[in-house]
C-alpha cells in the first residue's frame, strides 16, 4: 500500500513538472525556442523580440516554450521547471539554437536554427488556413 501511495505522489509531482505540447492541439499554436545556455546572445535576442510583440502573439494564439538544457519556461515566466519533453524529436544535440513552430493541428510548420523575426513568424502564421479563417471571422 505504501508503494502505491508513493508511486501516486511521485507520478503527480513528476507530471506537474512535465510538459506536453500535444495538449495545445487545436487550441494554441506553439513556438519552441531551444538553447544550451540561458545567456546565449541569439536566444536572448529571440526572446526579447518576441516580448515586444506580446499582443501579436496573443492574437495568433501562440504559446512560447523556452528550453535551456533540461529546463523550460512558458510564455516568458521567470520560473524555470524541469523539462521532460523529448527534445530529440525537435532538436539535435549539435544545434546550439533552434526555433520550432507547431500549428494548431500539431504539425511542425517551421524549423530554423537562426534568429526568427516576428515579421516572418507572423507572416507564416497569418498564411495558415485556420488563421485566415480566424481573421475572416473576427
Amino acid at each position: 500500500m505504501t508503494k502505491i501511495i508513493f508511486f501516486c505522489i511521485f507520478s503527480f509531482v513528476f507530471s506537474s513538472y512535465s510538459q506536453d505540447v500535444k495538449k495545445h492541439k487545436w487550441e494554441n499554436r506553439v513556438l519552441l525556442v531551444f538553447t544550451h545556455i540561458k545567456n546565449d546572445e541569439i536566444f536572448n535576442k529571440q526572446i526579447s523580440n518576441l516580448l515586444k510583440e506580446k499582443k501579436g502573439l496573443t492574437e495568433r494564439k501562440l504559446i512560447i516554450y523556452q528550453f535551456v538544457k533540461d529546463q523550460y519556461s512558458i510564455n516568458f515566466d521567470s520560473k524555470w521547471l524541469l523539462s521532460s519533453l523529448k527534445k530529440s524529436k525537435y532538436k539535435t544535440e549539435s544545434e546550439n539554437f533552434k526555433v520550432v513552430l507547431i500549428g494548431l493541428d500539431g504539425g511542425i510548420k517551421l524549423e530554423q536554427t537562426s534568429l526568427l523575426s516576428t515579421k516572418k513568424l507572423f507572416t507564416i502564421i497569418d498564411g495558415m488556413p485556420m488563421r485566415r479563417n480566424e481573421i475572416r471571422n473576427k
